[in-house]
């Protein structure tokens, strides 16, 4: 399992799962909202399952 999700992608995914997050513990989303979990997840991992299919990397090559 090689990092496939980096730079500006991974931060993307991080603020956009804890914002997600937030807004639903504050009740401003319904409970869809949990979904943040996914984008914070992948981004905190650095490493996308829906990447493989497609072959996508944003991340830089070592």
């Amino acid at each position: 399992m090689s990092k496939n999700v980096g730079g500006i992608d991974r931060i993307l995914r991080i603020v956009i799962g804890v914002a997600l997050i937030i807004a639903t513990v504050a009740g401003l989303l319904p409970a869809w909202g949990w979904i943040g979990i996914v984008p914070l997840a992948t981004g905190l991992i650095g490493w996308c399952p829906a990447y493989l299919p497609f072959g996508l990397k944003t991340c830089k090559l070592k």
